[in-house]
């Protein structure tokens, strides 16, 4: 199978996080970013050559996935591929726009993979494509629309042959569509069927949806579910140490990743790499991304930290389960007073 990564929708939803990166690279659960579960699910169902398309403020993703060699992709043969919009338009800001991947076509036109799968950049799942494409031929399908609980995940599986097929169409129309109009019209009366997903499944299309999701991470059954032994979800390592915590700390019902230094009370919260949090500071129901500094006597409820944050002795914030307070990357709260 091929594998194509649409990595190039924008939702306005979820713009905090998403000034300084594409969707794509956004954290998630601690050490990961949003891109690595369909990229790892690629690469545990034997895909070998993955197209990435991207579109805005794709750098972060970039130096994130590099050659690729952390998802066994660094190859000279097939490999890892970025595939930037040459264009800006709106047209692009759609999943599966034809368009797109018209700008591409040499790539598709080379590649020799009988298979397709076109997936979007912010599912959390874990999927194997083997048992969807097997579903696929078995049932002489055409086009094979992955979904759960009956609703489409934006995932595909066709022959190389149509997507190109389908690709070419549009262009000698001179009319572009998505993936999703294709289907929903389906005017060349293809076989089209589903196959539904019955495991964890996360759309982060917002900030309600990233906050909620994040902190379903918590649960052990999800984690179990989502985080599977013989289909890991790989990621770009860090060479951190141990987090230290000091005999004041105290953490509950909590994920704290390496590399951090807690002298504070964490509680239900999602704590990323590098993070200080000072004494008599207590976080609740909250995420914490890389590097951010939080100093004394804070109390600070149901945020989200963008990376690099910065906040001083005895801030008081607090958002709500249905409305969490962002504090977008760079951002410093309070004065530091130096004696």
């Amino acid at each position: 199978m091929l594998g194509i990564i649409d990595a190039t929708t924008y939702k306005k939803e979820i713009e905090d996080l998403t000034i300084n990166r594409t969707l794509a690279a956004v954290p998630f659960a601690g050490r990961y970013r949003l891109i690595d579960f369909v990229l790892s699910n690629m690469v545990n169902s034997d895909i070998e050559s993955v197209a990435i398309f991207p579109k805005y403020q794709y750098r972060s993703l970039m130096d994130h996935l590099g050659s690729g060699k952390q998802w066994d992709l660094n190859r000279k043969k097939d490999g890892l591929f970025f595939f930037p919009s040459p264009h800006l338009h709106d047209q692009y800001d759609e999943f599966g726009s034809l368009r797109q991947f018209s700008d591409h076509m040499t790539y598709f036109l080379r590649s020799q993979q009988k298979y397709a799968v076109i997936t979007n950049s912010y599912t959390v799942c874990n999927i194997d494509f083997k048992d969807v494409l097997e579903r696929h031929l078995s049932m002489g399908c055409d086009i094979t629309e992955v979904t759960h609980e009956g609703k489409p995940l934006q995932m595909y599986i066709m022959s190389t042959e149509l997507l190109i097929s389908l690709i070419e169409g549009n262009i000698q129309k001179g009319s572009f569509q998505t993936l999703a109009e294709i289907i929903g019209e389906n005017l060349q009366g293809l076989t089209i069927c589903q196959y539904e997903h019955r495991g964890y499944v996360a759309v982060i299309d917002s900030i309600m949806s990233y906050y909620k999701h994040s902190l379903e991470m918590i649960n052990p059954d999800v984690w179990q579910e989502l985080f599977i032994k013989d289909r890991p979800i790989l990621t770009k390592p860090k060479d951190e140490p141990p987090t230290k915590y000091s005999e004041d700390a105290v953490v509950k019902n909590s994920l704290i990743a390496n590399g951090c230094i807690i002298e504070g009370h964490i509680e239900n919260s999602i704590i990323f790499r590098g993070v200080r949090v000072g004494k008599g500071t207590v976080i609740k129901n909250s995420i914490v991304m890389q590097r951010t500094q939080i100093r004394e006597n804070c109390n600070l409820d149901s945020i989200v930290f963008d990376k690099d944050v910065k906040i001083f002795d005895n801030i008081q914030l607090a958002g709500s389960k249905y409305s969490p307070h962002i504090l977008r990357k760079g951002t410093t709260q309070g004065v530091l007073i130096e004696s």
